[in-house]
């Protein structure tokens, strides 16, 4: 452990105060079974008739080009296989694309400005003088909390 230090303004509800340290340690190296990621091709882009006969084009004129260069040599079902799949595979990719994943936002606008609310609420209690104020202000801070717990419940529901 190298340095430990506690940060006050952590938004949490009640009286505890985050503890942040710094670990120094050795990690064992974790070996991966090799296997490579799927990648998944644009299918939407086929609803379109423009790119889907210029699929088609590019499909041609690539199996064109891999049946001359098969005519020409003897090859082995495999050898015949592996250069259909390139050629399918390469050529949708060019066309096509990669698909994007689109993550979706969870939380709402009105929720991070309440917790903007709420981390204010929290630096007035570390900020009050006296304990009447501080009581008015665990109140306030309290309440707000509450919002937030509620408004993100609600955001994850949709």
């Amino acid at each position: 452990m190298e340095n430990v230090r506690t940060r006050r303004r952590a938004g949490t509800a009640l009286d505890y105060h985050l503890v942040v340290a710094n670990l120094k340690l050795k990690l064992k190296k974790n070996w991966t079974s090799g296997q490579t990621v799927i990648q998944k091709i644009n299918t939407a882009f086929l609803r379109d008739t423009d790119k889907l006969n210029e699929l088609k084009i590019a499909l041609n004129n690539r199996f064109q080009a891999l049946q001359d260069l098969l005519k020409e040599e003897e090859t082995s079902m495999e050898d015949n296989w592996k250069g259909i799949k390139e050629a399918l595979t390469s050529t949708c990719q060019e066309v096509l694309g990669l698909k994007k994943y689109h993550h979706k936002e969870w939380i709402s606008i009105e929720t991070l400005d309440s917790i903007k609310e709420s981390k204010n609420k929290k630096t007035a209690i570390n900020n009050s003088r006296t304990r009447a104020e501080k009581v008015q202000a665990q109140a306030e801070y309290m309440e707000v909390n509450k919002q937030v717990k509620k408004s993100i419940r609600a955001d994850k529901k949709k």
